[in-house]
């Protein structure tokens, strides 16, 4: 971090200024809650509303200014896995988001919409986040934290405030309460031999790497020149080696190339163009490569904005540079992120201005430039770093890569995970090949087709003997490439709201976290699952096999669907094949009905659909051509209309592949009572 400490110290008067100057109302009515929670991100505010919503006192409290974390962070084009293991209040949010985008579920949106919808969650329940407090203490009595204190970074001097409450949860991505508890935690990878697993550890792979032959030296061939900046003297391990390094942080930039709202890109103070030297070499190398998406994962958002990742050997991932952020304090943390906003800002620059840059390349990024509306009180620039992995607790239970691919299920689960067991680069070495030193990034993994498995509640919460009253849902308990899958916002809300439903139980029985019973806790989940009594939605999969009729040959796979699988009927109408998913209705009432179509090769270009509603039959033809798939998922809800659906099972929708001129895809349904449809459809 030395290279950049003397812009430290402009960057901290800027955030000092701001903090200071962020209106607040009285602190605290009470010093007592029932429930307490430390961390505002996405995981925190659901957490907060599920325990309110449940009756709780309720206090939720962020060391920072900025709400919702990476999902209001510029993280829009959510990682989503499969859309099956999105749940309760988490699917909700993504309901809410295809509210104001006119759609059933929107999962890829902006900033400051997102914000706007956690901020309506807040409204709703009548709770206030008390910002800028940064924890410093935490008082423990026979295996209970019994109070917390915090400092107010807002006050000068500084003012202190101390927080008792009967239940903890830490929703910060840092595990920075469960720490200071004392709860056990681990930091960086494991070696493969700890859990029995395959791909922990060191990992030399070819994902986002840099092609063979790239000479590390700042003068080419001399050794003694130095290494280019960037590049870890640090000798490479051998795979599966465990180390205490964690993967590559970077910014999710949301830029906009609206004339109208955009601000131009400017050159950083302290400025620095051979920070990417190694950059220039690697163009060099691909001189065929010069389209922006050959360097930046560059999705679209909507309005004509951006949510902009990491992409091959050099880019947005600032690799080797966050080894201290676990474990560091709130201030070496925050030039930490100031020297991320430095580099990703510098490389914007780079690419803008500098005649080394594929004019492709370069003429494309003219064009982009800071959204006016978005991060308004941070300078147009996102306050929250993509920390993809921090503390991790060692719990009563460590989720491994033996539950991300199936071979051992937990029978504890209270949530899904679905996304690849994914780690980005965590060093940039020098290695040796055929006798030549060249530069190599270690640690990227993308290990994927397995489908949604459970999280345990096991991971969750501390080993027994250590902390009986604390959750832990986003630093939880799972080994670094298990964690690779588990890392995702959607899968945050979704524990959270988990953690928050059982500390609530723990709470009205006056038991530890650990005497939970799982088996009611499900029940809940499943029967209130936007913990607020109202009606829940119906879902049939083709993997419901009681509420499956299936008729002639499908056949199944395994991934790429709404689900464990899905159904494929390849017989193009010359044999009779059908699948008729049957709801069971609890409620009567008026029900919005989809259906679910995954994306496949070769899809018939119409597909028939009879939906029954236990009085009357209507055939409905589903074009091919008005399914929209947008964003990290292969299927989309099509929209069957409305239907007044009694009691019972007398309801049913089936697929056939009648007059079929390709594949036709059975996969899901679903009811939704209209009392909490989220968004009004014209009936086809």
């Amino acid at each position: 971090m030395k290279f950049m400490k003397k812009y430290f110290l402009v960057f901290s008067v800027l955030w000092l200024s701001i903090l200071n100057g962020y209106s607040r109302g009285p602190l605290l009515e009470s010093d007592s809650y029932d429930v307490v929670i430390y961390g505002a991100n996405s995981a925190g505010i659901i957490a907060a509303y599920t325990a309110k919503n449940l009756g709780k006192s309720v206090i939720l409290i962020e060391p920072s200014n900025h709400l919702g974390g990476l999902t209001t962070g510029g993280l829009g084009y959510t990682d989503i896995g499969n859309k099956y293991a999105v749940t309760g209040l988490s699917r909700d949010f993504y309901r809410n988001l295809g509210k104001h985008y006119g759609k059933l579920e929107q999962w890829i949106f902006e900033p400051s919409v997102a914000k706007s919808v956690f901020q309506g969650y807040l409204d709703k329940a009548g709770i206030k986040v008390h910002f800028g407090h940064q924890l410093i203490k935490v008082e423990k009595e026979n295996g209970y934290i019994i109070e917390i204190e915090l400092q107010n970074i807002a006050d000068t001097p500084s003012s202190n405030l101390k927080v008792k409450g009967k239940m903890f949860i830490d929703a910060t991505y840092e595990g920075d309460l469960m720490a200071l508890a004392g709860v056990t935690y681990t930091v960086g990878r494991e070696p493969n031999s700890q859990y029995g697993e395959t791909y922990n550890g060191v990992q030399l792979m070819n994902g986002h790497q840099l092609p063979d032959g790239l000479d590390p030296f700042i003068s080419k061939e001399d050794p003694n020149s130095g290494l280019l900046w960037g590049i870890s003297d640090n000798d490479l391990k051998p795979d599966g080696t465990g180390d205490s390094k964690v993967q590559a942080y970077n910014f999710r930039i949301c830029l906009t190339n609206d004339p109208a709202n955009r601000i131009e890109i400017t050159e950083p103070e302290g400025y620095d163009a051979s920070m990417f030297e190694l950059l220039v070499r690697l163009f060099e190398a691909q001189p065929g490569k010069n389209k922006i998406n050959d360097y930046f994962i560059w999705s679209k958002m909507p309005n004509q904005k951006t949510d902009i990742n990491n992409r091959g050997g050099f880019s947005t991932d600032m690799i080797g540079m966050n080894y201290e952020y676990p474990e560091a304090d709130y201030q070496t943390r925050h030039e930490i992120v100031k020297n991320h906003e430095f580099y990703t800002k510098s490389l914007l620059y780079f690419y803008k201005t500098d005649p080394r840059v594929p004019k492709e390349v370069q003429d494309f990024i003219q064009d982009w430039g800071y959204p006016r509306d978005e991060y308004v009180e941070n300078g147009h620039w996102s306050p929250q770093l993509y920390v993809r992995e921090v503390r991790r607790m060692v719990g009563e239970y460590v989720m491994t890569e033996a539950n991300c691919v199936g071979t051992e299920v937990v029978e504890d689960g209270i949530g899904m995970a679905a996304y690849t067991m994914d780690s980005h680069n965590i060093q940039r070495v020098v290695i040796e090949k055929d006798g030549k030193k060249m530069v190599k990034n270690e640690g990227n993994v993308e290990i994927g087709g397995f489908g949604p498995y459970p999280i345990a509640y096991r991971s969750l919460i501390p080993k027994k003997g250590e902390i009986k009253n604390l959750f832990v849902p986003a630093a939880l308990s799972a080994s670094h490439i298990a964690f690779g899958s588990i890392r995702m916002e959607p899968v945050f809300m979704v524990l959270a709201q988990s953690s928050a439903v059982a500390a609530c139980m723990a709470i009205d029985k006056n038991i530890p976290s650990h005497e939970v019973n799982v088996r009611e806790l499900q029940k809940i989940l499943k029967e209130d699952p936007l913990s607020d009594g109202s009606t829940a939605e119906v879902l049939v999969d083709n993997d419901d096999y009681e509420s499956v009729q299936i008729k002639g040959n499908w056949d199944r796979q395994s991934n790429g669907g709404y689900g464990p699988s899905f159904l494929k009927a390849m017989s193009k109408g010359t044999e009779e094949n059908s699948v008729r998913f049957i709801p069971t209705i609890m409620e009567a009432g008026d029900y919005d009905a989809y259906i679910y179509f995954s994306r496949t090769n070769e899809a018939t270009s119409l597909t028939k659909v009879m939906i029954n509603d236990g009085a009357s039959k209507k055939e409905i033809i589903v074009k091919e051509e008005d399914i929209r798939v947008e964003g990290q998922t292969s299927g989309e809800w099509f929209y069957l209309g409305q239907y007044v659906l009694s009691a019972g099972n007398a309801a049913f929708v089936e697929v056939s592949n009648k007059d079929a001129d390709g594949i036709v895809v059975a996969d899901a349904v679903l009811f939704i009572p209209k009392k909490v449809t989220p968004v009004e459809h014209k009936t086809p």
